[in-house]
């Protein structure tokens, strides 16, 4: 598979993934319609089945909806990428601050936050200053953001209060901001077809969080943190490794990796982002709510997007930077 698809161009690629890709959604999505079908006589059952067609559904939506920030991802071009992402981001921070109540003091760290860390973050990524756009969150805006709150003169709940809004930033900036950095890496040989990294990587974490899902269902062994999830078990989460890095070796004829590189990433990919996803349910169980989605509207009011971008959140910079380091870029 790997010579098959490392001799392919970059248009034949794209049609062989469009085939696999789609056609493995389409046939999830209707085993998922089917099973939903199933009545049960007991209504314990009947819940159980309820609550586990929920949770597929919602992988799958996050699947269809990443895969399709990928296909813009490669039709648009390098400044609509950066404005796409940096819009998500605005979402995503949105979200993840409505449910942080916030003082009268924190407007002017909001104000920073929203207007000019997010897009400055994002104009380092478009003018490829990668060293700086790495270290600016977490190193500047970290210290500078507690500064403006302090000089607001409001101490009640200061260090919660800043912890929220740099966590938020981190996750949902600095996190996501890696995405569209990945396409403007410089791979010799590589002939620009960095939009197929992205969808590498979202191909390997969707397949590692579906797959732990279904072996968690299926295999009942002690949950690793039944506080946080119902559903993390040390043994689901060592199979959706297993079956996310192995499918990065199968797709490394779409990257610039051999199979073992693709092996390698594919597995720190898949470990950033099911355990980040375990770090955001941590996060949704302290605000009291189960998702940051709820029916058929967000609690948020925006779109439940940190749902679907949780995951990529994370694997993305540990992604990112596995990649810089490796090939000295």
């Amino acid at each position: 598979m790997y010579q098959t698809l490392k001799h392919l161009t970059p248009q034949h690629q794209i049609g062989a993934l469009f085939v696999l890709v789609f056609g493995l959604l389409l046939l999830a999505s209707v085993t998922v319609f089917l099973l939903s079908m199933r009545e049960h006589a007991e209504p314990q059952a009947e819940q159980a089945q309820h609550d586990h067609i929920a949770t597929l559904s919602r992988l799958l939506r996050t699947s269809w909806l990443l895969i399709f920030i990928f296909w813009l991802a490669w039709l648009a071009g390098d400044v609509a990428r950066l404005v796409l992402f940096g819009v998500g981001s605005f979402f995503a921070l949105r979200e993840f601050l409505t449910l942080s109540p916030t003082r009268q003091g924190d407007h002017r760290s909001l104000v920073l936050a929203f207007f000019v860390v997010l897009p400055l973050q994002y104009v380092l990524v478009g003018t490829e200053h990668f060293n700086l756009f790495t270290v600016m969150i977490p190193v500047y805006v970290f210290l500078a953001l507690p500064v403006a709150s302090a000089l607001a003169n409001d101490p009640k709940h200061f260090l919660e209060r800043n912890a929220k809004l740099q966590w938020g930033i981190m996750v949902c900036i600095y996190g996501m901001s890696h995405v569209p950095a990945l396409l403007l890496l410089d791979f010799s040989g590589y002939d620009k077809k960095n939009a197929f990294l992205v969808v590498f990587l979202v191909l390997v974490v969707q397949t590692c969080m579906v797959t732990q899902h279904l072996v968690a269902r299926q295999c009942k062994r002690p949950l690793a943190a039944p506080n946080i999830s119902q559903s993390f078990t040390w043994h689901s989460w060592r199979w959706g490794m297993a079956a996310g890095s192995l499918l990065g070796a199968l797709l490394a004829g779409i990257t610039p990796f051999v199979p073992g590189q693709a092996f390698a990433l594919g597995l720190v990919a898949c470990a950033a982002g099911s355990l980040g996803h375990l770090v955001m349910k941590a996060l949704k169980r302290d605000r009291g709510i189960p998702i940051w989605q709820g029916g058929d509207k967000s609690i948020t009011g925006a779109g439940g997007m940190l749902d679907r971008v949780d995951s990529l959140c994370f694997s993305a910079p540990v992604f990112f930077h596995s990649v810089r380091w490796y090939f000295g870029i």
